[in-house]
């Protein structure tokens, strides 16, 4: 099945500004989360869609390729799984342009100018919303390519170095003239390179690389949110016959969690408090995310909706030793399972409630409208 449209998504036009792409975001993201759909399994897949839209339209750079790539941006040279997460082989999008019009242009990247940078490689990684607020480090195996040892990435058998291609003379293009064109092409030898190996390596074969799994370590700042890229600088796959290695991005996905909503550094909770809690006052105790419990006093005549705000006890400020508040929604419940006795008390309490005016005054002022509603339709 074909991805629907980013935009689409979140319900935003092409030209929507940061703002406008995030305020859709959250509050697609409050509808369609898990915790708050139980009994409906299609909200997970909903959530990932909408998450996995907003990480790309909230990236500037992410968000121009998408407009001008679409989906395919992002699954070009798609890799097999690894540990902890899928692992996904990427050139950049300017591959993308090169493999288009690199013929025409005079070939890909590199041509005449040695062998390219060694591409870019991505790792999904999974964490808690709790090790999003502390941090953490941790250790990744990455399936990843390294340089031979024997060659020591020259791919010539004993390190010996490339020489010039002789049919290019190591420009990496070849011309040819067709009356009045002369057309430039990828030289055939040495694919653009400029050199050529003439006793290959037999290790690796000449490409001066061979695949192995490496492991990384790997830290998880605190304050990260979902779809923050963590960059190792020359940990991704090794260019050809000793060229630059590439970059290892790392994207992390903040999963849901089963009591709190995060909303940038700030954390929500829905709390249930018995009724007559609710009705009398009280205290209660909430835990928070950095696992202590927090102990707050109730009003008496709470009602549903109420939110008390617990500064500084949200999530933390990535590269700050600030940290967000958490706002705990009141939601008052009603009894269950009473006994005769206990609806003999609520039905004594009815009763000497009246009208309700002075106990339940919403409930109260809100069908004294509809009266004067349905005397007004009369009329």
């Amino acid at each position: 099945m074909s991805k629907r449209d980013f935009y689409d998504v979140l319900g935003v036009s092409k030209g929507a500004g940061a703002e406008e792409v995030k305020k859709a975001y959250r509050k697609l993201a409050m509808q369609f989360h898990p915790d708050r759909n139980p009994d409906d399994p299609t909200a997970d897949q909903k959530f990932r869609e909408v998450n996995e839209a907003y990480d790309v339209l909230k990236d500037e750079q992410k968000r121009s390729a998408y407009d001008r790539y679409g989906h395919a941006a992002f699954e070009q040279g798609r890799g097999g799984g690894g540990p902890g997460g899928d692992f996904h082989f990427a050139s950049g999008f300017a591959d993308i342009f090169d493999e288009m019009f690199g013929e025409f242009m005079g070939g890909r990247r590199g041509a005449g100018g040695g062998a390219a940078r060694g591409a870019d490689l991505r790792y999904d990684m999974d964490i808690t919303l709790e090790e999003a607020f502390a941090g953490k480090s941790t250790q990744i195996k990455v399936p990843s390519s390294v340089v031979c040892e024997e060659c020591k990435g020259t791919g010539g058998a004993g390190g010996a170095q490339p020489v010039d291609c002789t049919t290019c003379r190591g420009a990496g293009k070849v011309r040819a003239t067709q009356g009045f064109f002369t057309i430039e092409r990828t030289c055939p030898t040495c694919h653009g390179h400029g050199k050529v190996i003439k006793d290959p390596c037999r290790n690796c074969g000449g490409s001066g690389r061979v695949h192995k799994e490496k492991t990384l370590a790997v830290n998880v700042p605190p304050g990260v949110e979902d779809g923050t890229r963590i960059r190792l600088a020359g940990e991704g796959e090794p260019g050809m016959r000793g060229a630059p290695a590439g970059d290892l991005y790392i994207f992390l996905s903040v999963q849901g969690h089963r009591l709190f909503q995060r909303e940038a550094a700030n954390i929500h909770c829905r709390v249930p408090i018995p009724m007559v809690t609710a009705a009398l006052g009280g205290t209660i105790e909430v835990p928070s995310i950095d696992g202590s419990r927090v102990k707050i006093s109730i009003p008496n005549g709470t009602q549903s909706g109420h939110q008390f705000r617990l500064r500084g006890k949200g999530m933390s400020v990535l590269r700050s030793p600030a940290r967000g508040d958490m706002f705990v929604e009141a939601v008052v419940e009603t009894p269950v399972n009473l006994s005769k006795r206990q609806e003999e008390l609520l039905r004594e309490f009815e009763k000497e409630n009246g009208g309700g005016k002075e106990t339940s005054p919403e409930s109260a002022g809100f069908f004294a409208k509809v009266k004067e509603l349905w005397e007004d339709l009369k009329d």
